[in-house]
C-alpha cells in the first residue's frame, strides 16, 4: 500500500464486516486556507503603498479586491468539490456502496457480494485506470478522485478483499 492513502479498511470482529473508507486530498487545512487567502490579500496590497493618499489608489482598489475574491472563490469551489466521501461496506453476503456528493446528494450501489467484481478499465474512462464495481446489472465508479498510482493500489486491494 502506498504511504498517506487517502482511503482506510476498517474491520469490525462482532459482525465480520469490512468498511473501506475513501475521500479526495485536501493538501489545504483550513487554517492554511485562511492563511493563504490573508497573505494573498497583504501581497496584493503592498504595493499600493506608495499610492496612498493619490486618487490612483481607488482606480487599481477594485481590480485588486476582485483579484483577492477571485482566489478565495477558487479555493472555496475547490474545498466544496473535495467533501466526497466514498463507503464501501463489506459483509458475508453484501457489498454495499455509499457515495456522498459536494451537493449533499446519495448515491448507493447494493450487490450480492459473491456476484461483485472489481474492474480496471486501463483506458476508456474518465480517468486512466479507472476503477468500477460490477454487480446486479449495475457498474459503479469508485475512488475516480483518486491519483493514478492510488487507483491502481486501490484495485488490488479491491480484488483481494472480494476474493477474501
Amino acid at each position: 500500500m502506498i504511504p498517506d492513502m487517502p482511503y482506510s479498511w476498517t474491520k469490525t470482529d462482532p459482525a465480520q464486516t469490512t468498511e473501506l473508507h475513501l475521500w479526495p486530498h485536501q493538501s489545504l487545512q483550513p487554517r492554511g486556507y485562511a492563511g493563504f487567502i490573508l497573505t494573498t490579500f497583504v501581497m496584493i496590497l503592498l504595493p499600493l503603498i506608495p499610492l496612498l493618499g493619490s486618487v490612483a489608489l481607488w482606480g487599481l482598489l477594485p481590480f485588486l479586491m476582485l483579484a483577492v475574491g477571485g482566489v478565495w472563490l477558487a479555493l472555496d469551489r475547490s474545498r466544496r468539490n473535495a467533501q466526497i466521501s466514498e463507503v464501501l461496506t463489506l459483509t458475508d453476503q453484501r457489498a454495499h456502496l455509499i457515495r456522498r456528493n459536494p451537493r449533499g446528494d446519495v448515491q448507493e450501489w447494493d450487490c450480492n457480494r459473491y456476484w461483485a467484481r472489481p474492474e480496471m478499465h486501463q483506458q476508456g474512462g474518465p480517468v486512466p485506470y479507472y476503477v468500477t464495481l460490477k454487480g446486479s446489472g449495475r457498474e459503479v465508479e469508485i475512488g475516480a478522485f483518486l491519483s493514478e498510482d492510488e487507483r491502481k493500489a486501490l484495485y488490488d486491494e479491491l480484488v483481494r478483499a472480494l476474493r477474501n
